[in-house]
């Protein structure tokens, strides 16, 4: 067992708190509501619950915390917790602000912590699967990769559309081109609330022709989790809402005949995956991190990598559109 507090039992964060209490881990809670608190007493006997998170550093059981709290938090509750010697979990984004961040990561350093950021699609089976078509070549040379995050809700007042959804696309697309992008240009624009936006359209340009294509909003009439990834052999298809059969491989393309542009349809096969539950899957490997101090996955460097991205976006954002170098 490994004494983990979570710091933050909102929308989220109720998720983290379950799993990792069916996983034996949870050893207590901490959340600002005492209504929230109150709630969990009944399912949760045994757990420590508080609203004073500094509690949780002062206890002797907890050997890690995971911070699923708003994002303008994160870097203040994960620097107080590296600073008490635990290891961190933290929600995506890992900070707000890149030299918070680099703050961070330095500390995790220095201190010999464990520090994970919570990007989830880097640990479902899917993704994980496509990132091996990618590095083996079935796909060929990535030519494009486009993702659309779409939905009706859920509206944010303390951070806009850009910076509540597309860090799962940012992650994913670094994870399959293994390179950060060159520049970085997003438009977007405020419809429900004032400076704060409901719709972003973001490009990032990589080295060489490759390009990505990121389109996020909460003002759209129906779901949509779907990345498309279109290779100089074949295409594959992530789409994380339908039930079973989440990634698909296409045999398409265009071929060259007598100077003529052919389309090649020749067969398309769907994966199939075992149920698993991305977030159990990504607080199993961040135990096991803090067990064996090995470096996550989506490590301090990872979320930093995420968050320089997420800021060139914001800065052409602000910049009305204006490509952004990194």
């Amino acid at each position: 067992m490994v004494g983990i507090a979570a710091a933050g039992c909102g929308y989220w964060g109720r998720n983290i708190v379950r799993n990792l209490y069916q996983m034996g881990h949870l050893v207590a809670v901490a959340d600002p509501s005492s209504r929230i608190l109150d709630g969990l007493r009944p399912a949760y006997r045994g757990v420590e619950l508080t609203t004073d998170f500094d509690r949780l550093l002062e206890m002797p059981a907890v050997r890690a915390v995971a911070i699923a709290a708003p994002a303008e938090m994160h870097y203040d509750l994960a620097r107080r917790a590296m600073g008490a010697g635990k290891d961190v979990f933290v929600e995506k984004p890992l900070a707000l602000k890149v030299p918070e961040a680099e703050d961070l990561v330095a500390l995790a350093r220095a201190g010999g912590r464990v520090l994970m950021v919570g990007h989830i699609l880097e640990y479902h089976p899917a993704i994980i699967k496509l990132k091996d078509l990618v590095d083996s070549g079935e796909l060929g040379e990535v030519h494009y990769i486009y993702s659309n995050r779409l939905n009706l809700g859920k509206v944010r007042k303390e951070e806009n559309i850009l910076w509540s959804y597309a860090p799962h696309d940012i992650s994913v697309i670094l994870l399959l081109m293994g390179v950060m992008p060159e520049w970085a240009s997003t438009s977007g624009e405020s419809y429900l609330q004032h400076q704060i936006a409901d719709v972003t359209m973001t490009c990032l340009a990589f080295p060489g022709k490759a390009r990505a294509h990121i389109f996020v909003s909460w003002l759209h009439p129906f779901k949509e989790q779907k990345l498309v990834v279109i290779g100089s052999r074949k295409m594959a298809v992530f789409d994380d809402v339908v039930k079973e059969g989440k990634l698909k491989i296409y045999d398409k393309g265009i071929d060259w005949k007598d100077g003529q542009p052919v389309v090649r349809q020749t067969a398309e096969s769907t994966l199939f995956f075992p149920e698993v539950e991305p977030l159990r899957e990504e607080l199993a490997h961040f135990v096991r991190a803090v067990e064996q101090r090995s470096r996550p996955r989506t490590d301090g460097d990872n979320g930093l990598r995420v968050l320089r991205v997420l800021d060139a976006c914001q800065r052409s954002v602000d910049g009305h559109g204006m490509p952004v170098r990194l």
